[in-house]
C-alpha cells in the first residue's frame, strides 16, 4: 500500500504568489498527496484564486476563515486531523521543484528516528562551509541532512508518528518549537537534506521570479518576519535573509544548549542585542 501525504497550505492577501504557489504544489502532486487549504480573511481577489484551485483532484479540504488566523490555529486543523503517514506544509509564497517529495520520503523509510525533512529556500551564496559541514551528518541509507533542532514551517514531510506521540500544538506554541520539543524530549532528528532541495521564496529579492525586487515591491509585500524585525527596505531584507541562513547553518545541535541556564543565557543575549540595538538589528 502507497504511504500517504497531508500537505497544508494557508493563504491570505497575496494572490499573485498564491496563484503560483498553490498552482505549482498541485502539480508535484500524485494519487499519495492530499492538499488542505486553510484561507484567512475576506481579501476578495486572493479568494478568488484559491476557490479556482479547491475542485482540483488533489484538494482534500477547504476551510475558510473570515477572520485572519494566523498560522497556530490552521497548523492544528492539519495535526489535529490528518491520518497521512507524512504530514507537511507549503507556504503561499513558496515555488517547489517537481518530485521534491521523493528523496524526503526515501530518507523517512531508511531511517526511522528522522522526524521533519525539510528542503531549502536559500541561495547558493548562503551557503557557509565552514560552518554548515559541521552539522552535516550522513544516517542509514547513505542519507544526509544539515542537522538542527527544526526546520522552519514549510516544504517539508515530518512523520505522523511525531504527532502521535506529541500531539498538535500547545496554545502560544510555535512550530520551531514544536519540532525542538520532539527532538529534545522524544529524540526525533530533523534537518534539511543535503545536498539541498532547492526552493524558490518569491520574497527573496535574489529568486528568480522573486516578487520583491525594488522598495516599492517590499512595502506592498512586506513579509510577517521583516515586519516583526524593524525592517524598512529591501536591503536590509535581504540581509536578515543571509543572516537567517547563517543561523540555519550554525545553530547548535547540542541539547545541553537547549535546556536550563544555557538556554536562558542565550534568550537573556537575544534580549538584549534587541534592547541595545534595536529591531533593526533584523536578526
Amino acid at each position: 500500500m502507497s504511504q500517504t501525504i497531508d500537505l497544508l497550505m494557508v493563504t491570505y492577501q497575496a494572490p499573485e504568489s498564491t496563484r503560483i504557489a498553490l498552482g505549482r504544489l498541485l502539480e508535484t502532486c500524485d494519487e499519495r498527496m492530499r492538499v488542505w487549504l486553510w484561507h484567512n480573511g475576506d481579501h476578495a481577489e486572493t479568494l478568488e484564486v484559491v476557490r479556482s484551485f479547491a475542485d482540483h483532484p488533489r484538494v482534500h479540504r477547504f476551510h475558510h476563515s473570515h477572520e485572519n488566523k494566523r498560522l497556530w490555529e490552521p497548523t492544528n486543523w492539519l495535526l489535529d486531523n490528518a491520518e497521512g503517514d507524512f504530514l507537511g506544509k507549503v507556504d503561499d509564497d513558496n515555488v517547489l521543484p517537481l518530485g521534491w517529495t521523493a528523496p524526503l520520503i526515501a530518507a523517512h523509510n531508511a531511517y526511522d528516528r528522522f522526524g521533519a525533512i525539510g528542503c531549502w529556500r536559500f541561495q547558493p551564496e548562503d551557503f557557509v562551509p565552514e560552518l554548515a559541514n559541521k552539522k552535516i551528518r550522513e544516517f542509514p541509507g547513505g542519507h544526509r541532512l544539515l542537522q538542527n533542532l527544526w526546520v522552519e514551517g514549510s516544504c517539508f514531510l515530518m512523520k505522523r508518528a511525531c504527532r502521535d506521540r506529541h500531539g498538535s500544538l500547545q496554545p502560544g506554541q510555535t512550530f520551531t518549537r514544536y519540532l525542538r520539543d520532539l527532538a529534545l524530549e522524544h529524540g526525533w532528528i530533523h534537518g534539511w537534506y543535503y545536498p539541498f532541495i532547492y526552493y524558490e521564496n518569491l520574497d527573496d529579492p535574489r529568486c528568480p521570479h522573486a516578487l520583491i525586487r525594488t522598495q516599492e515591491d517590499f512595502l506592498r509585500r512586506m513579509p510577517l518576519t521583516a515586519q516583526y524585525n524593524g525592517v524598512e527596505t529591501v536591503e536590509q531584507w535581504t540581509d536578515q535573509l543571509r543572516r537567517s541562513a547563517r543561523a540555519a547553518q550554525s545553530d547548535s545541535i547540542d541539547p545541553r544548549e537547549w535546556r536550563g541556564w544555557r538556554y536562558y543565557r542565550k534568550r537573556l543575549r537575544y534580549w538584549a542585542r534587541r534592547l541595545l540595538l534595536g529591531k533593526k538589528n533584523y536578526w
